[in-house]
């Protein structure tokens, strides 16, 4: 077991969907440039901060289109749950990152 703080973008990057206050959303985008940006950074040993949008997650709530985006900062900053499975980002926004379960097929 990693003694590591687990990490928001961490789960961003191998979430298939989203549970974002309570609404299910599969369509979602990171900023994939940034996040080179930020792992150039990183291996530099360089600080790394961004105002620049991270995230934009789209979903249709009924016949309501709604987004939100949320800035590299602001996806560091999010604070992990005690449930262990949920973030509190700003705003505030409850976010949960899911990934698909896929089983093998024989035939390949």
């Amino acid at each position: 077991m990693s003694s590591e703080t687990p990490l928001l973008i961490d789960e961003l990057e191998t979430a298939d969907m989203l549970i974002i206050d309570d609404l299910h959303a599969w369509q979602f985008a990171l900023n994939e440039t940034l996040l080179d940006d930020a792992d150039a950074a990183a291996e530099a040993n360089q600080p790394f901060a961004s105002e620049d949008i991270l995230l934009t997650i789209d979903l249709v709530d009924g016949r309501t289109r709604r987004q939100w985006q949320f800035s590299y900062n602001q996806i560091m900053e999010a604070q992990r749950q005690p449930d262990g499975e949920s973030w509190l980002l700003e705003g505030p926004h409850r976010l949960q990152c899911l990934s698909a379960i896929g089983g093998e097929d024989e035939n390949e």
